[in-house]
């Protein structure tokens, strides 16, 4: 009876951890390249169930049987093993936003932050007020050659994201996109677009950024074969499922009622037990 205590807490803990990521999948289902996550759970090893009281060998002539058979395995619990991110390509939504961008592929765009660089998919940029392409918190979006200088509705970025700007207008010059006749265009730089040998075990840090780890590999910038397409006046949704993730979220918490239940099954007959045997001795 306790052994079965044990194994249904271990299963109500392991839906617990796994309600928690369909919980936060759930909520970033509108966050611009958001990737969900996924739990792996890992059973303990398997006990072997014999009968005791029947052991021994009967032989005759055509073979022999053993009077203590096996009646099966008997699981022990589980355990949560890990959680990872799925790197799975979320539909582009076009904004019609010069300082939105969207990857199509895999890569990463790197900004730099208090904490060094990081990376990300969620490409809703803006522009900071001495004209630095920027993230919604301010970090610098990276270049090739570093921080990138650019004006109001004066750039464009290509699928290959090389970065144009008129030199005919100031940085700090607005225009709008109709009065902006690109009478000399200049490449001034190309989005620095990153990926990882082993991505899955990138580190998240809120806010849609990863940072690389001791098993995820270094930072590599992609070649031109390698490289994703840009999209300028696109962001990458999530690729979250909300029907699959709500689906999800109705079997983890039926998982976790027949747990609970278990255990106040055990109990009870563990109660019963204790209290026949109190009669018996009284």
């Amino acid at each position: 009876m306790v052994r079965s205590i044990f194994t249904g807490t271990s299963g109500m803990t392991v839906t617990m951890e796994e309600l928690n990521t369909v919980a936060n999948n759930l909520a970033n289902v509108n966050t611009n390249g958001f990737k969900r996550e996924t739990t792996i759970t890992k059973a303990f090893p398997e006990m072997l169930a014999r009968r005791l009281n029947d052991d021994g060998l009967v032989e005759f002539p055509l073979g022999s049987y053993d009077l203590a058979p096996v009646i099966g395995k008997l699981g022990t619990g589980v355990e949560f093993n890990e959680s990872y991110v799925v790197f799975e390509q979320g539909s582009l939504q076009g904004t019609e936003n010069d300082f939105d961008f969207a990857l199509e592929g895999d890569g990463f765009f790197s900004v730099l932050t208090d904490n060094g660089e990081r990376y990300t998919r969620n490409g809703a940029f803006t522009i900071s007020n001495d004209g630095f392409l920027v993230d919604k918190n301010g970090n610098y979006v990276l270049g090739e050659n570093g921080f990138i200088q650019v004006g109001r509705n004066n750039f464009q970025v290509d699928q290959f994201g090389n970065v144009y700007v008129n030199r005919d207008l100031e940085p700090d010059e607005f225009t709008s996109k109709t009065h902006n006749e690109w009478t000399n265009i200049q490449r001034i730089d190309r989005l620095k677009i990153v990926d990882f040998r082993h991505k899955r075990y990138l580190e998240k840090e809120g806010h849609t950024l990863y940072r690389e780890s001791e098993h995820s590999g270094s930072a590599s910038v992609l070649n031109d074969m390698e490289r994703p397409k840009v999209y300028q006046g696109f962001v990458e949704k999530s690729n979250i499922n909300p029907v699959y993730e709500m689906t999800r979220m109705i079997e983890i918490q039926r998982l976790f009622e027949a747990n609970q239940k278990s255990i106040q099954t055990a109990d009870e007959t563990l109660g019963n037990a204790v209290n026949q045997v109190m009669r018996g001795l009284g």
